[in-house]
């Protein structure tokens, strides 16, 4: 299994599940940041139409291009459901922002072949990364 900074490496489109239109919200600067860093960003939220330029869909199962990185916004309790389509749609990689732990969705994605973070932030590992050389 790969970890943070190979998945990073790897990743050029990443669906962030809870992506908020608030730029407030840390999903929405998340994102941002991720944009920013030339990642294609596809917005996973039913409550909203559009996000940072891009179409939102209202789950994973609708969304219409191969996906790398399922960013997981969402309540611990709310995360099954998004590992169950992360793997019905191939990803490559289910990543559960801080303080999101599921451990039954996780060994889900595992067995089914999806690199998995949990509980750890996108954002401080590829500020790290890159300020490393890494990326």
């Amino acid at each position: 299994m790969r970890g943070p900074e190979q998945i990073l490496k790897e990743t050029r489109t990443i669906a962030v599940v809870g992506l908020s239109d608030n730029p407030d919200r840390t999903s929405y600067r998340v994102a941002k940041y991720l944009q920013g860093q030339g990642y294609h960003i596809v917005p996973v939220n039913p409550t909203i139409d559009e996000v940072l330029g891009e179409k939102s869909y209202p789950d994973l199962a609708s969304v219409p291009e191969p996906v790398d990185l399922v960013h997981v916004f969402r309540r611990s309790e709310e995360v099954m459901p998004v590992a169950e389509q992360a793997v019905a749609m191939e990803a490559a990689a289910l990543w559960m922002q801080d303080g999101i732990v599921n451990e039954e969705a996780a060994e889900l994605a595992r067995i089914n072949g999806l690199n998995v973070v949990m509980d750890d932030c996108v954002y401080r590992w590829h500020r790290r990364l890159k300020s490393e050389g890494k990326l």
